[in-house]
């Protein structure tokens, strides 16, 4: 099991007592808060793309931009993420984006309060709608340091829980809908990654679809490199580039002399605009 979010650890202790879109498209109708907001164009990338724990030195992402993957995944923040990140500064994300890289930036918020993994920061049904508010507003501030700029896409992550539990789970929606909706308010397109027996099924599966993010990374990791032969819901949701596969994980690579250990993933969905 990978462990780029929380421990590795507490993301088995999640993923095992789980028992382990939202809104069609990715456009402008479906990120606006509102019909008089300007959405700058959306940045595609379709292809393979990867995650680390802790973005690889530029020097590493020189070496692996060898063609196989297009993009990367990024942790901007959040109290749970689980990796320092000496390397990602916005001269950084600079550098690796004049190389071809398309980047998908991916925030760590707070986590369900039905979860049994011990996390700094966990939701409760009282603060959910704040506490995604505020999230969402240090996921763009973070992400905007970094040089990623309005329009762009984030990823809120989220690990496995109950979903039976509806208390919980109605937590874990409250808190989705307010960080996405905060982040349209800002000019940024709402993600989500989660997975396929819990967290991305709440959200794919929920009946009523207000608020939630028009963008799915779906972590389901049978190995195939595919956004829709998998797919396990309705095939009329998250069209028009708005999924993602996360398909296999911990998978020890080298390329051109750098080893990095990555989550591969199917990628067809917005990524940030930079530059």
């Amino acid at each position: 099991m990978s462990s780029h979010r929380l421990s590795k650890k507490s993301r088995y202790i999640a993923w095992g007592a789980a028992g382990v879109s939202v809104v069609a498209g990715a456009g402008i109708a479906a990120q606006a808060s509102s019909a008089a907001t300007v959405w700058p164009a959306q940045k595609t990338f379709t292809g393979r793309a990867f995650d680390a724990c802790t973005a690889p030195s530029a020097a590493a992402m020189k070496a692996w931009k060898t063609g196989y993957y297009g993009a990367a995944a990024v942790y901007i923040g959040g109290k749970n993420r689980g990796c320092a990140q000496p390397n990602l500064t916005a001269s950084w994300v600079k550098s690796v984006n004049s190389l071809g890289w398309k980047l998908i930036p991916l925030y760590v918020g707070a986590q369900p309060p039905c979860q049994k993994s011990a996390n700094p920061e966990k939701m409760t049904t009282a603060n959910a709608a704040s506490l995604g508010a505020t999230d969402a507003k240090d996921a763009v501030a973070k992400a905007s340091a970094l040089g990623m700029k309005a329009g762009s896409a984030i990823y809120l992550d989220m690990e496995p829980y109950d979903t039976a539990n509806k208390a919980c789970n109605d937590a874990v929606l409250t808190y989705v809908r307010s960080f996405s909706k905060t982040l349209r308010a800002k000019v940024y397109r709402a993600g989500y990654y989660g997975f396929t027996s819990s967290s991305a099924k709440a959200v794919a599966t929920a009946t009523d679809k207000t608020d939630l993010p028009g963008n799915l990374w779906y972590a389901l990791w049978d190995g195939q490199d595919t956004t829709t032969a998998d797919w396990p819901w309705n095939p009329k949701q998250f069209t028009d580039h708005s999924r993602a596969h996360q398909y296999k994980v911990n998978s020890k690579e080298t390329r051109g002399g750098y080893t990095i250990t990555v989550d591969r993933d199917a990628w067809d969905a917005p990524v940030a605009i930079v530059g």
